[in-house]
C-alpha cells in the first residue's frame, strides 16, 4: 500500500563526510588575500577565538590580538565574577572528573561584577589589541552599554540556538534590531544552522553570524538535547542564506563557522563551504597561553539544572604562535593553521576568501582511511 511518509529526512554531512577537490590552477600560498572584515573592522586572519574560559583571558586576548585574529572574552564567565580568576580556574583544572560539573556550578553561581566589566575590557585596549566580548541574550540589554563604554569593539550575542524571534510569556526578548541601532559597535550573534534562522538574523541588521549548535569537543547539546547539523552541511545553508540576503539588501554579513575543527583540514573545509572565518575553542585550549592549563570547557558546562558540557583534558601542545603560523613538527594538522588555509587556497586556484567559497566540495567518506593502513594500525597501536 502507498503512504506518504510522516517526515521526510535528508542526508546531512559533517567534516569528515566531504573533501576538497584542487582547482585547475595554483597559486602561490602567500599571494592569498585571507583578511576578514566584520562591519568596519578588518583582521588579517580569519580566526576567531571561543568565548570559553578555558580559552580567553584578557592576556590571551591580547596575545591573538598581536597576531592578527580575534579572541572573544565571555563577559559571564570567571573573569567578570572573581578579581583573582586564575585561582578559580586552577581550582577548575584539579578537579577530579567526578567533582567537576558540581564545582564549575558553584563556581559560576557567584554574582558578575559591573566593575570587573570595565577593568578586563580595558586591559585589553590598553595593550593595543580589539577587544570582543559576548553576552548572552538575557543579559545583553544590561550588560551591553557598560561593555561599550569601557571600549568594546565587538558585540558577540551568543546562546546555543538564537532565533530572530523568541517566544515567551514572561519577558519581552532581545529585539536584534533594536539592539543593532542602540550599540555603535559590530553586532554578532549566534548560534544557528538552518537558512532561514539565518536569514532572518541578517535582517535584524547584525554584522555576523556564528554557525554551529552541539559540534564543540566540550559541547553535549546534541548528547542532552538531540539537537543540531552536521558542520559542513549547516555552514552551505547558511553561507546559501548569506548569499541570497546579500543580493537582495546588498549588504554582506560575515558566515562564521563555530566549532567541530579539529585541524587544518577541517578549517579549510569550513571555509569552502561558505564561512569567512572560523571560531575555535579547544585547539586554542591546547596552547600554553590558554587560561584553561589544558582543561577546556563549554559555556553552558555550568548551568545549574541543565549542563550541556563537560570539562574534558585536551593538554597542551605549544604556543598560540606555533597553532597559528607554525613551525611544527606535529603532522596531525592542528598547528600552523594558518599555513594549511593558505596552502589550501593555493592549491584550489583561490586568491581569496570569496574564492575559496567556489571551490569545488566532493562528498568523500573515505577521505580520511583511503590508502592509510598503516597509519589507522599504528593510530590503534598508541
Amino acid at each position: 500500500m502507498e503512504h506518504t511518509p510522516y517526515k521526510k529526512l535528508r542526508q546531512t554531512y559533517g567534516f569528515d563526510d566531504i573533501a576538497l577537490v584542487p582547482g585547475d590552477i595554483t597559486i602561490n600560498p602567500d599571494q592569498t588575500d585571507i583578511t576578514l572584515k566584520i562591519g568596519k573592522l578588518s583582521f588579517p586572519i580569519p580566526v576567531l577565538a571561543s568565548a570559553m574560559d578555558g580559552v580567553v583571558d584578557v592576556r590571551f586576548a591580547i596575545a591573538m590580538g598581536k597576531l592578527g585574529g580575534l579572541a572573544v572574552l565571555n563577559l559571564e564567565g570567571v573573569q567578570t565574577r572573581y578579581a583573582d580568576p586564575d585561582s578559580v580556574l586552577e581550582k577548575i583544572a584539579s578537579a577530579p572528573p567526578s567533582e567537576v560539573t558540581a564545582l564549575l556550578q558553584k563556581i559560576y553561581s557567584e554574582p558578575m561584577k559591573d566593575n570587573l566589566i570595565g577593568d578586563r575590557i580595558k586591559a585589553i585596549k590598553k595593550a593595543g589589541a580589539f577587544c570582543a566580548i559576548s553576552l548572552t541574550p538575557a543579559n545583553t540589554k544590561r550588560l551591553s552599554p557598560l561593555a561599550v563604554e569601557a571600549g568594546a569593539d565587538i558585540l558577540v550575542v551568543q546562546s546555543t540556538v538564537t532565533t530572530a524571534k523568541h517566544v515567551s510569556k514572561s519577558y519581552r526578548g532581545l529585539i536584534f534590531s533594536e539592539l543593532v541601532k542602540q550599540v555603535p559597535i559590530p553586532v554578532i550573534v549566534g548560534n544557528c544552522v538552518s537558512y532561514n534562522a539565518c536569514y532572518k538574523l541578517m535582517e535584524t541588521g547584525i554584522h555576523g553570524v556564528l554557525v554551529g549548535v552541539g559540534p564543540g569537543a566540550a559541547c553535549t547539546t546534541r548528547e542532552v538535547l538531540g539537537v543540531g547539523v552536521p558542520q559542513a552541511t549547516a555552514i552551505i545553508d547558511c553561507a546559501t542564506a548569506r548569499e541570497d540576503y546579500h543580493k537582495a539588501s546588498g549588504r554582506y554579513v560575515a558566515v562564521i563557522a563555530d566549532g567541530g575543527m579539529r585541524n587544518g583540514g577541517d578549517i579549510c573545509k569550513a571555509i569552502a563551504c561558505g564561512a569567512d572565518a572560523v571560531m575555535l575553542g579547544s585547539i586554542f585550549a591546547q596552547t600554553k597561553e590558554a587560561p584553561g592549563r589544558g582543561n577546556h570547557w563549554g559555556m553552558a558546562t555550568p548551568h545549574e539544572a541543565l549542563p550541556r558540557g563537560t570539562r574534558i583534558k585536551v593538554g597542551i601542545k605549544g604556543t598560540l604562535e606555533q597553532t597559528l603560523f607554525g613551525p611544527t613538527s606535529l603532522t596531525d594538522g592542528t598547528q600552523n593553521l594558518v599555513g594549511a588555509l593558505r596552502t589550501a587556497m593555493g592549491v584550489c586556484g583561490a586568491r581569496n576568501i570569496k574564492e575559496m567559497h567556489q571551490a569545488e566540495v566532493v562528498i568523500a567518506p573515505s577521505i580520511k582511511t583511503e590508502g592509510k593502513s598503516f597509519q589507522i594500525a599504528q593510530g590503534l597501536a598508541r
